[in-house]
C-alpha cells in the first residue's frame, strides 16, 4: 500500500469513528442501513425523548440540526436535505457501512438496548 493511499485510509477510518462517537450519529446512521431515506424529525424526537427535562430537549434538538447533522453530512455519510428534513445515505455510506453492520448485529453486546 502506498503512503498517500495509506494516509486516506487512516483519514476515512478516523472519520468513521469520529462518527460513531455520539449515539445520536450512530442511530441516524444504523437506521439507514434498512431505512433510506428517512426523516430528520424523527431522529430529533429520538433524541428528546431520551431527555428529561425541558432544557435536555432543546439542546438534544439543536445538537441534531447544528452538529450531528451536518458532521455526518460533512462526512459524505448522509445527505441531509434541510427543507424537506430527509436524510439519507450519502456518498460515502458504504465505507462506514461494515462497521454499521456490526455494530447493529452485536448491539446487545455493546449496550443494554
Amino acid at each position: 500500500m502506498t503512503e498517500g493511499r495509506e494516509r486516506r485510509s487512516a483519514s476515512m477510518l478516523d472519520d468513521a469513528f469520529d462518527a460513531l462517537a455520539s449515539h445520536h450519529r450512530r442511530r441516524v446512521l444504523v437506521a439507514l442501513l434498512d431505512h433510506n431515506p428517512q426523516s430528520d424529525r424523527v431522529h430529533a424526537e429520538g433524541a428528546v425523548k431520551e431527555s428529561h427535562t425541558r432544557a435536555d430537549r432543546d439542546h438534544l434538538q439543536t445538537a441534531m440540526h447544528h452538529k450531528h447533522l451536518p458532521k455526518l453530512e460533512a462526512y459524505g455519510f448522509i445527505r441531509w436535505d434541510k427543507n424537506t428534513h430527509e436524510v439519507e445515505k450519502g456518498p460515502a455510506f458504504d465505507h462506514i457501512r461494515p462497521l454499521l453492520e456490526v455494530l447493529d448485529s452485536h448491539v446487545t453486546e455493546f449496550t443494554d438496548e
